[in-house]
């Protein structure tokens, strides 16, 4: 048995692979050091928070941040109303991008060319704000749950990486073999394509979830009633605006409730408004790689 030998490296190479390694390691630092703070702050007391002494470490730990946060009725809310928009969102956006993605990915789809050159318009061209807002209003869907969803139901985008994906995975003679055998369309879409298209449904998933959950200028625009706010638009009026409910400050001690309660809700909120995200990403991460190289556009 002949052992391969190892390449062996030069100096040079050895002081650049060095640098690289020290630049990631610096990039790393400056990512990671703003999430290790915020987190640090969010569990440590608001005294130490407002002197500045929690660097990466919490100081006095403590969870009345968290229980602030949930005790909070507009936060609870506006988490849950989230919720909602993310998972039915997400449900319509990959559903309604499969639909359109798979029928002009295949070559004896007739006018599959002309759609393409229609969503590819949609993508440089736009009736502006106003319009989309008239369109909106016209339609009924004003501070209602749906001026979240159906507006954004699909993205051209996404429809164009699924497209690809569906033209260099799934090889036409899965189709033919399975029409010979009876199989219908509907049949073989839930029953071989779905199931060999886990990496590019993980990456709609992920890209329409995050979407969905820092949704925020439709919020602003779209609705008016406090109840059906996302989380971001509360997330808007605590951090931006500093606004906070009279009724939750007056249920957690005095000293929560000044300037301390404030900086320590921020911290708090960020944490939790963060963590679907960062719960739901490992889940999908060996697909979601996959998912965008062969989704990518190649022409």
């Amino acid at each position: 048995m002949i052992k391969a030998s190892r390449i062996r490296e030069s100096q040079g190479d050895r002081l650049f692979l060095l640098g690289i390694y020290i630049f990631l390691i610096a990039v790393l630092i400056v990512v990671l050091f703003p999430l290790i703070f915020i987190i640090s702050s969010s569990f440590s007391s608001p005294q130490a928070v407002v002197s500045g002494k929690v660097w990466l470490l919490p100081v006095d730990v403590t969870l009345e941040g968290y229980k602030a946060v949930f005790r909070n009725p507009q936060i609870v809310t506006g988490y849950m109303n989230s919720f909602f928009y993310a998972v039915v969102g997400t449900i319509v956006n990959v559903a309604l991008t499969v639909m359109l993605a798979y029928p002009i990915a295949k070559k004896t789809f007739y006018g599959r060319n002309v759609i393409m050159v229609l969503l590819v318009i949609t993508m440089m061209f736009e009736g502006g704000l106003i319009p989309f807002y008239l369109v909106v209003k016209n339609l009924h869907l004003l501070d209602t749950r749906w001026a979240m969803i159906l507006p954004g139901a699909m993205a051209v985008f996404q429809v164009i990486i699924a497209r690809t994906f569906f033209q260099t995975s799934i090889p036409d003679e899965i189709a033919e073999a399975a029409e010979l055998d009876g199989c219908s369309d509907i049949r073989f879409i839930t029953s071989i394509v779905l199931p060999l298209s886990k990496p590019i449904l993980a990456v709609l998933t992920l890209m329409y979830a995050v979407g969905h959950w820092n949704a925020y200028f439709d919020a602003l625009i779209f609705l008016k009633s406090p109840n059906l706010f996302p989380l971001q638009i509360v997330l808007r009026n605590i951090l931006i605006l500093n606004t906070i409910d009279p009724t939750m400050v007056s249920k957690v001690d005095q000293m929560l409730a000044q300037q301390g309660l404030k900086d320590l809700l921020k911290y708090s909120l960020i944490v939790v408004a963060s963590a679907p995200v960062l719960i739901i990403y490992p889940f999908v991460q060996k697909h979601f790689v996959k998912g965008v190289m062969i989704g990518s556009l190649k022409g």
